[in-house]
């Protein structure tokens, strides 16, 4: 099996390692000239706690090898995921699949170009990132949920679990579009809100109203799906949306043992991704443009497509649209800001859902 990976960031060169070191025929593409000079001079160089290790490995800065490859696992942001997809097209075997791995929704947009019966989708449930030009870190444990919007299971999507096993564990899913607004909703809170504080994740949750505030950002993404009619899917070693999503009650500020035990939730994930920072803050650093509007902006966008009010959802969104355009730096400061500016909007939003479902439930005679 041949295997042709766009983006060598954090996770594309944790997964290149991974795989060439099982000895699978792997190509890397990255824009960056530098990290493929790396790569070729050096390999893949993994960080492990204290040790440090280098695994040999082929990367390119501009795709030249006509290919075929089997599968094409597109490790770019979201928001250049549909040139990728395009650039290595060419190059897909006849029976090959294009693999996204990003975060957000990414399956339909990448459908347009490669066609739907082509396009697989794997959430990732674990995290690295790329401390220095070709250096690795896989920041925390977990693996894959995998499988086709249609829910369709066949020996494509065997093949590419197989592939994948060496990483990490493996689910097929019949509901990607489930497993995939899951990560979403996870992603809009700890991804962004750790764009805007400016720190690793271990250090944010700690703080009882960044906590609130993922509790509200996951809220407003379950709503959303739940408004698309989609089932959540939980994702293995992450967090269950069903157990998070507040109730009306607890939104408007009531304290409850459920709520206790959502805050205790976030602990715990904090814990297990302490390590983790934003790569859309690592995008900013780079001068690069942040994948917020394929993250929050999607929430956004489908929540006023089905009547779901979203507004700290927007607030993140614009807020890490001024961090990227120099308007504002990011810090625990600014997290606190976002934090008191927000607390009206959000409980507007929650008042006008409850008489919204007050007047479904009981209609005007």
């Amino acid at each position: 099996m041949r295997v042709l990976i766009m983006g060598c960031g954090g996770l594309g060169g944790c997964i290149a390692a991974a795989l060439s070191e099982c000895g699978t025929d792997v190509l890397a593409v990255t824009h960056n000239p530098a990290i493929a000079k790396s790569i070729q001079e050096n390999g893949y160089i993994l960080e492990d706690g204290d040790s440090t290790r280098r695994v040999r490995g082929r990367a390119v800065a501009t795709l030249r090898d006509n290919g075929p490859f089997d599968v094409i696992l597109l490790a770019t942001p979201p928001n250049s995921v549909v040139e990728a997809a395009r650039t290595a097209l060419p190059t897909l075997a006849a029976q090959g699949i294009v693999v996204c791995l990003q975060n957000g929704v990414c399956e339909t947009r990448v459908a347009e170009v490669a066609g739907a019966d082509r396009v697989v989708g794997a959430v990732v449930g674990w995290g690295a990132s790329m401390p220095a030009v070709g250096v690795y870190d896989r920041t925390s444990d977990g693996g894959f949920s995998i499988g086709r919007v249609n829910g369709e299971e066949d020996a494509q999507i065997a093949s590419l679990a197989d592939l994948l096993r060496p990483i990490g564990p493996v689910a097929i899913t019949a509901n990607l579009l489930g497993a995939r607004w899951s990560k979403l909703a996870i992603n809009c809170a700890i991804s962004s809100l750790g764009t805007i504080g400016g720190t690793r994740l271990g250090q944010l949750i700690r703080r009882r109203p960044v906590r609130r505030m993922a509790l509200e950002v996951m809220t407003e993404a379950a709503l959303t799906a739940r408004g698309l009619d989609i089932r959540l899917e939980k994702i293995a070693g992450t967090i269950d949306l069903d157990m998070v999503t507040l109730t009306a009650a607890e939104a408007l500020g009531g304290n409850s043992p459920a709520l206790a035990m959502k805050h205790a939730i976030l602990l715990a994930v904090g814990l297990k991704f302490r390590r983790l920072r934003s790569s859309m803050l690592a995008a900013i650093e780079r001068g690069r443009e942040p994948a917020v509007d394929y993250l929050n902006g999607e929430v956004v966008e489908h929540g006023a497509g089905c009547g779901v009010l979203t507004p700290l959802n927007h607030r993140v969104q614009q807020t890490i649209h001024a961090i990227a355009d120099g308007q504002l730096r990011p810090g625990l400061d600014l997290l606190e800001r976002v934090y008191r500016e927000s607390r009206d909007e959000v409980r507007e939003s929650v008042v006008a859902r409850i008489e919204t479902a007050s007047r479904i439930e009981h209609p005007p005679l």
